[in-house]
């Protein structure tokens, strides 16, 4: 078990952990909208943008050191979709991105986990999708660009945040039917190594 608590597994943790600190700043109202004389939105964004920079470098470091593990396999990408479901109901509560856009974004990453463990229970490894880096990256984007538009200096990041959000939607209903096409058509045992 030892060799499973590693430097990855921990930034790993570490995202999960910032989850509910994120929500906090995002969704309680601050006197002034000030939590220790900066900005919330900003302490938001840095926190996102922290945590959404230890979902690279936890997969970089586990390569490059060779410590990929099943702990670490399991927990990373629970990490992203706790993190990135968190942002958008958080930005669906503070009005800035449509509830019903979060819902197709939620739910494909439910149904494509779903799929994926059904899957495994056949002996069928589905890889993930190309298009999941530009998805995750989409992701990253428009969260930030979201809650950074709020500032009224930054007020044009809010354009690029909904236009990022689209590209979220539609490479998730896209990558979604991938992954149902590629299920469907799998014989069993297919032997693919699976993306972090």
């Amino acid at each position: 078990m030892r060799q499973q608590l590693n430097l990855p597994n921990a930034l790993t943790a570490t995202r999960i952990f910032l989850v509910p600190l994120l929500v906090v700043v995002l969704l309680t109202k601050f006197e002034g909208r000030l939590i220790f004389g900066i900005r919330k939105e900003l302490l938001g964004a840095a926190i996102f943008g922290v945590a959404s920079f230890t979902d690279w470098l936890d997969g970089y470091l586990a390569r490059r050191r060779k410590q990929v593990t099943v702990l670490g396999q399991m927990m990373d990408p629970i990490a992203d979709k706790l993190l990135t479901s968190a942002a958008f109901i958080s930005l669906v509560q503070m009005g800035l991105a449509p509830a019903w856009m979060v819902a197709v974004i939620i739910g494909r990453e439910f149904a494509v986990t779903g799929l994926r463990s059904l899957a495994l229970a056949r002996d069928v490894v589905i890889p993930a999708s190309g298009l999941g880096k530009l998805k995750m990256i989409a992701q990253v984007v428009a969260i930030l660009a979201l809650i950074l538009g709020q500032e009224e200096h930054l007020q044009g990041l809010a354009l690029v945040g909904r236009a990022a959000l689209w590209v979220v939607v539609v490479t998730a209903l896209v990558s979604g039917y991938d992954y149902y096409r590629r299920f469907t058509q799998a014989p069993p045992r297919v032997l693919s190594e699976s993306a972090r």
